[in-house]
């Protein structure tokens, strides 16, 4: 199995034999059924190949079949893009027939940063969160490494997300209620957005939904050495992305924070965080590390370590009480971060 090279460590490696978080009973069929795949890093060798098949296979709903018979209102935009990049792509949804500037949830997807789309993600994001909140969602579709590397993607995340709030009133989106998130990289992504866009004085988001999200480039947590070949992302393949996305900068001291949000030692001024992660996964210490590291600094984070859950449990049990319990969470507080007490 190939392994990448890792940054140079800082202290003596945990040992990865220690017994890990049993997992849920309801989630545990899901992982036997799946088998040896459930456990098949990604590697720097077969990255490639790994590229190709989510092109090929992952589902990449049209904008004709996002509108959903006319339920929803869909538009594929494309925008100026930042200093280190052309244009970015936005899909824009919203319920149709909707009045009002509406509260707009601007969301990135997932795929360590190497696989994705922007397209895939809406069908889950408007039946979880448009029609129940009466929100609009825009999809971004970031650049992916290796091609393009950090800062590419964050600096495509923050054109987008400047565009939408200068042209608030055209999309029919309240720009003073807008919210980042993102799940897994796109969770990652969320939150170097909110520290980026605090630093340079851009929107100003009032939530970050930040959901199992890859926050830290170093590998040095302990879930990351206890999860090690355990989890459907593991220490092999996270280590593989950062290192696509960083190149030479990969596990660099002076990496900065909105490449990996986990190195920045300023997390006060941000908007409030959800913060949710699985106790059977890679990412859990960094997660729970974030989350009270904004408390640490005055800041409002709501952080969730669902029992039993390894990383993405909710996609692919997403009947499981585990997952129902975490999307209806998830709901409750954007929906208490939208209509907050000054809003």
């Amino acid at each position: 199995m190939d392994s990448p090279p890792g940054p140079t460590p800082t202290r003596d490696p945990l040992p990865t034999d220690r017994p890990a978080p049993p997992i849920d009973p309801e989630l545990a069929p899901v992982l036997a059924a799946l088998g040896a795949e459930a456990y098949d890093p990604m590697t720097p060798g077969n990255l490639a190949e790994r590229q190709e098949r989510d092109a090929a296979q992952r589902p990449r709903p049209t904008v004709r079949e996002l509108r959903a018979d006319g339920l929803f209102e869909v538009d594929e935009i494309t925008v100026p893009g930042g200093s280190t990049g052309p244009g970015v792509t936005l899909v824009s949804a919203r319920p149709a027939g909707s009045a009002g500037p509406l509260p707009l949830l601007y969301y990135m997807h997932g795929g360590g940063m190497v696989v994705g789309n922007a397209w895939s993600v809406l069908p889950e994001s408007l039946r979880e969160w448009a029609l129940p909140l009466g929100v609009a969602v825009i999809s971004v579709e970031y650049r992916l490494a290796p091609r393009t590397r950090y800062p590419g993607p964050v600096e495509d995340c923050y054109a987008g997300l400047v565009w939408a709030a200068a042209n608030a009133d055209a999309l029919g989106v309240d720009a003073g209620r807008i919210v980042v998130g993102g799940k897994s990289a796109g969770g990652g992504l969320a939150a170097a957005l909110a520290l980026l866009t605090r630093d340079r004085g851009g929107p100003a988001p009032i939530g970050q939904l930040l959901l199992c999200p890859m926050l830290d480039d170093r590998g040095e947590t302990f879930s990351s050495y206890q999860m090690a070949g355990r989890d459907t992302w593991d220490r092999t393949s996270n280590a593989t992305a950062w290192q696509a996305l960083l190149g030479e900068r990969y596990g660099a001291a002076d990496l900065p924070p909105y490449a990996a949000p986990a190195r920045a030692t300023d997390l006060s001024g941000l908007p409030p965080a959800f913060v949710e992660v699985g106790s059977a996964e890679t990412l859990r210490d960094e997660s729970v590390a974030y989350a009270n590291a904004i408390w640490q600094a005055g800041g409002q984070a709501e952080l969730h370590v669902w029992p039993g859950a390894f990383h993405g449990f909710d996609g692919l049990a997403p009947d499981a009480a585990l997952a129902r319990d975490a999307r209806g969470a998830r709901t409750r507080w954007l929906r208490r971060i939208l209509d907050g007490p000054d809003r």
